[in-house]
């Protein structure tokens, strides 16, 4: 993996940890395989909104309706690629 890669990730981790109120540890310990819509209790349809604006915001992309789905919201390593295509890394 490189540099930018885990830029991205650790950036991702800091915004999850924020929007959803994660515990610091918690947020640390997220990986590529960990679930995310679904599966994390925090990250319903509402806080769905709150942290993709903070991604757009943080990330400086531009995320479109019609990009959101349960594919890129399934894990974090789906998340982290999704994000990495739009910063074009």
């Amino acid at each position: 993996m490189d540099r930018t890669a885990d830029t991205t990730d650790d950036l991702l981790r800091a915004i999850l940890r924020d929007v959803l109120g994660l515990d610091p540890a918690r947020a640390a310990a997220i990986d590529a395989d960990t679930p995310l819509f679904g599966a994390m209790p925090e990250l319903d349809s509402m806080a769905v909104a709150g942290l993709l604006t903070e991604i757009e915001d943080r990330l400086h992309v531009l995320i479109e309706d019609d990009e959101v789905d349960g594919a890129m919201l399934e894990t974090f390593g789906s998340l982290s690629d999704f994000i990495r295509a739009k910063r074009g890394a």
